[in-house]
């Protein structure tokens, strides 16, 4: 009723100005009888009916000339041309972004279609979970606003002004309506159905503004209009019922039809209030920049053209017109966010995605467009310069030449009269049958088919054909349009299944015009962007082109390629998955390739690359500004930072920030409370420290640190971890490779071992596998040796209770291999003792539970224990039957093996000195001043030398793993008495570094 009443009063307005009070007075009688005989007596019908006449004659009679629009319409495309040529206005208002003006100019260097972009990253004034914040309006050459911008731009004069919200007042009038999910808000222009092309993925999840969203807000009318029209979708309704009769009529009937629809459609929307309140304020703000424009550039009204969206061209706000109230609406000022503009490819796919138009709609609107230029010879307005489109003449007149040689004469204006009651009294106009454009349509669908994997034929082009016309018969349709044909292409031609990647809807489409795909040239790419393509000018490829090319970097023979291979890795880094993808070669820490393999689809991701160009200047500050980001935000754990501290070594080579984000990492270690992120922190430092141990003269400062301060950590930690439930066994064991891998650092800065002592004496597990985990730690620690391990293995295989939890109790020790490797043979000797001994009964459904525990929890860790099992096992299956492993071989007393090799085998007293280049290796290797070969000495006796090197002998003893000492506790024994004594290690010494 609100909106009744406004109307109201502005048609009382209108009869006591006097001016155009009888303009629609027999479409309203008519109307108005209309409703009586339909409703049975004047109700809210009626109201809606007079209503809407009041809304077109308002909006008629406005001084500023409104020009209304439908996005990408032809039809408004072209009477917008044929407007343009006839009034030459001088100033052009137009519904777009304010703050998107000086990126227009830019248009000229690109192929259309392209979207105006404002972008921000970093909000200010906006919730954080927005973030980034994207802004996008397509632009299409079929489309009214890249009329009145071509016009605008090219002609000397002519002034654009943009009066719409600028990027940030979308983002506050959304936050003001209490919306906290940007990217799954329904915002105007977005849609939820999404299209399975890549293509309709170009604006991302930007939301869109463009000219004349017109479209039913009201489910139920949209519904019936398609059911009567005998319709799919609103794009084909929109198409033979507006676009087709408008297409051939005068601009006046164009502008009050255009005015009706878009009355239609407001009034009949349903109650949102935070919408409507959202598009009653969007009209307040262009109106008030009009008049404050008007204001203060002294234009006439009458040299001005107003380009609208039907829907707000008939608004019901007191600020419409130039004769609207005043200071009554104050246009908030913007937020605090840094906002970037740029040019990004677009698409039709992703116009039709967006804007929840049906697939392949824009791209029979181009072909219409292009068609009815051909018919009605009128001249389009193109940007000078813009990339395919054809070049015109310099000296050619904006206005079309007569024929006949006479002069120019300024074209008439018709009075503005009532257009409307003709119009809808008007049977629809039935073209005649273009025969020879259907043929040539089914001629080339089925052409397009058998390319594609079909097996069609010329049979199925005339039943193509045949289909067509019966189809447009069966909807009241003379002639049939691309929406009947592609109907009847998918009934004749896609009988059953789909053999390619394309269907034959798609095939319709691409023939029609394809899904036209825009670039932003060279000239309007951001400085990041050219600086790319400048940098890998090297390569010789077109990277501008949207397909995929091969680059082949072989740096050995061409080391300028290096700095491309640099780029092409940071390109990797930072942008989408497939824009840089790695063929051959591979970067690490302290590792570079020599040749290099790579795909590039630079071009198809050119959207991402520009969006790059807002983030900074070059490469290089983005990826920076990302680590620290990274490094830095709320979110980041010791192992990101880490994570960071390698990137910025592997793609920037800079120490510099890879210290001050190592400090960094230092402190986020200290203050995490949990055990997640400990496999991961021990895999980076483990790199880190491998990399610097390699590569730098002494490890960085922050490295000493983040060991000693993780030793500590971790050692804080470890019994918790071991009792709570949510910490997994591969984080414990991460934690425990951490402390042992780092413990000999550590123990030289000052840490202190017994804490690691107290830590494990302190933990108490219950789970099987973090005991197991438990145990291992005790035998690296010495507290529990090997034979007691062993014990207890086999105390857990005898109690019948405890079998069913077995294969955790395997998972444990393969976990272990990770902190304590050395136990592999102990983990091997494990599982076979349970296939040995366990019987088919029990050992038969506890198998699969063991290997998807193994699978599961240790699958990293398989590859050692399977090394190990190799090792141990006989490699021919003929000896498998004789073989005792050899953890079930007799084990002799340490004492009573001395006592037989002092009494029975002293053959290894002749093994030196039978190898005096053995002896001389031995002595360089332990670092031995003197050479143990003498040059005098014709046969070097082996007891000599040994009797001469004590603490040698101890210590090849303990690296052989030999039992008790070489050197007795009183004077020095005699190498003959050493040798007699241990005839294995004579050996084992002799097989390793003999030979010679």
């Amino acid at each position: 009723m609100n909106g009744v009443n406004v109307v109201n009063g502005t048609h009382a307005m209108s009869k006591t100005t006097g001016t155009h009070d009888s303009t629609f007075s027999a479409l309203r009688e008519q109307l108005q009888q209309a409703a009586a005989a339909f409703a049975g007596g004047p109700d809210a019908l009626e109201e809606i009916l007079l209503g809407m006449v009041d809304d077109v004659d308002r909006a008629v009679h406005e001084p500023l000339e409104i020009f209304p629009v439908c996005h990408h319409s032809p039809a408004s495309a072209l009477a917008m041309a044929r407007r343009l040529r006839e009034k030459q206005p001088k100033v052009v208002y137009l519904e777009l972004c304010e703050d998107m003006a000086p990126l227009l100019t830019e248009l000229r260097n690109c192929r259309l279609p392209v979207a105006v972009q404002a972008f921000a990253g970093d909000v200010d004034g906006f919730p954080r979970e927005w973030a980034p914040l994207s802004v996008v309006a397509p632009v299409t050459e079929a489309s009214a606003e890249y009329q009145a911008i071509a016009y605008a731009l090219d002609t000397p004069g002519v002034e654009l002004v943009l009066v719409d919200r600028s990027a940030d007042h979308v983002f506050q009038w959304d936050l003001r309506d209490g919306r906290t999910a940007r990217k799954t808000d329904d915002a105007p222009g977005t849609s939820a159905d999404k299209a399975p092309e890549a293509e309709a993925a170009l604006h991302g999840e930007a939301v869109g503004v463009e000219i004349g969203d017109l479209r039913p807000r009201f489910a139920e009318l949209e519904e019936h209009l398609l059911r009567h029209g005998k319709v799919r979708h609103w794009s084909e309704w929109w198409h033979q019922y507006v676009e087709v009769p408008l297409g051939t009529s005068d601009h006046d009937t164009y502008r009050q039809v255009m005015f009706l629809i878009g009355s239609l459609f407001r009034r009949l929307a349903p109650g949102d209030v935070g919408r409507l309140r959202v598009d009653e304020d969007r009209e307040r703000y262009m109106w008030t920049r009009i008049r404050e424009h008007l204001a203060a550039t002294g234009t006439a009204p009458e040299d001005c053209l107003y380009v609208c969206g039907a829907f707000h061209a008939v608004s019901r706000v007191e600020e419409f017109g130039l004769h609207g109230t005043t200071g009554t609406f104050e246009i908030p000022p913007r937020t605090g966010t840094t906002w970037q503009y740029g040019l990004i490819p677009s698409s039709h796919a992703a116009i039709e995605a967006q804007f929840g138009l049906a697939p392949g709609s824009v791209s029979i609107a181009a072909a219409e467009w292009a068609k009815a230029l051909k018919r009605t010879r009128v001249q389009p307005y193109r940007l000078t310069g813009q990339a395919g489109a054809k070049k015109s003449s310099a000296k050619k007149s904006l206005t079309p030449r007569p024929r006949g040689g006479q002069a120019a004469v300024p074209a008439q204006e018709p009075p503005a009269g009532d257009r409307l009651s003709g119009f809808l009294r008007r049977p629809p106009v039935l073209d005649a049958l273009d025969e020879a454009e259907l043929l040539g349509w089914s001629v080339d669908i089925v052409r397009a088919a058998r390319r594609n994997g079909y097996l069609a034929s010329t049979a199925d082009a005339i039943a193509v054909f045949e289909t067509s016309i019966l189809l447009a018969g069966m909807r009241d349709r003379a002639k049939p349009t691309p929406y009947d044909f592609q109907d009847a292409a998918v009934t004749c031609i896609e009988k059953d299944t789909v053999p390619g990647r394309r269907d034959v809807r798609r095939l319709v489409e691409i023939m029609m015009g394809g899904d036209r795909v825009g670039q932003v040239g060279y000239e309007a790419l951001p400085p990041l962007a050219r600086d790319v393509y400048d940098r890998l000018a090297p390569l010789g490829l077109k990277l501008q082109q949207r397909t995929v090319q091969r680059a082949l970097l072989d740096m050995a023979s061409q080391p300028e390629l290096r700095a491309c291979s640099d780029v092409l890795w940071m390109l990797r880094r930072l942008m989408p998955h497939g824009a840089a993808r790695p063929i051959m070669g591979e970067r690490r820490l302290g590792e570079r390739s020599i040749q290099e393999s790579w795909d590039l689809a630079l071009g198809k991701h050119q959207r991402a690359l520009i969006e790059l160009g807002y983030e900074g200047v070059s490469l290089e500050q983005v990826l920076e500004q990302r680590l620290r980001r990274e490094a830095y935000g709320p979110q980041a754990t010791a192992g990101t930072v880490l994570a960071a501290v390698e990137d910025a070594l592997l793609y920037l080579n800079s120490h510099r920030l890879a210290d001050e984000l190592g400090t960094h990492a230092l402190k986020v270690l200290a203050t995490e409370r949990s055990v997640d992120g400990a496999p991961e922190v021990l895999r980076r430092i483990r790199g880190l420290l491998t990399y610097y141990r390699t590569s730098e003269p002494a490890l960085p400062s922050w490295i000493e640190s983040f060991a000693k301060t993780g030793y500590a950590h971790y050692c804080t930690l470890l019994p918790v971890a071991f009792r709570d439930e949510d910490a997994t066994v591969g984080q414990v064991a991460a934690m425990l490779g951490f402390l042992f891998s780092m413990e000999g650092l550590a123990l030289s800065l000052g840490c202190d071992r017994a804490q690691l002592e107290l830590a494990v004496a302190q933990s108490h597990p219950e789970d099987p596998a973090k005991t197991a985990l438990l145990w291992a730690a005790q035998v690296q620690l010495g507290t529990l040796s090997r034979a007691e391990l062993r014990s207890r293995c086999d105390a857990l295989l005898d109690n019948p209770l405890v079998v069913p939890a077995y294969p955790r109790y395997l998972s444990g020790f393969v976990h272990a291999l990770e902190p304590v490797p050395g136990l592999a043979d102990v983990v091997v000797e494990a599982v076979s003792n349970a296939f040995g001994r366990l019987p088919d009964a029990v050992l038969l459904p506890w198998l699969p539970l063991l290997i998807t525990t193994l699978r599961s929890g240790a699958a990293e860790l398989a590859p050692l224990l399977i090394r190990e099992a190799g090792r141990l096992f006989p490699g021919r299956l003929a000896d498998l039957d004789a073989w005792v492993p050899p953890w079930r071989m007799p084990q002799t007393p340490p004492a009573t093996r001395r006592t037989r090799s002092a009494g029975h085998d002293r053959r290894g007293v002749a093994l030196l000195p039978a190898h005096p280049a053995t002896c001389d290796a031995v002595a360089k290797l332990l670092g031995c001043p003197q050479g143990w070969a003498q040059a005098d000495v014709p046969s070097p006796s082996g007891a000599g030398l040994l009797a001469a090197h004590p603490a040698t002998c101890d210590a090849m003893a303990d690296l052989l793993g030999c039992d008790g000492p070489w050197a007795a506790s009183g004077p020095s024994p005699s190498g003959a008495v050493l040798t007699a004594r241990h005839p294995a290690t004579a050996k084992a010494l002799a097989s390793l570094l003999a030979r010679t």
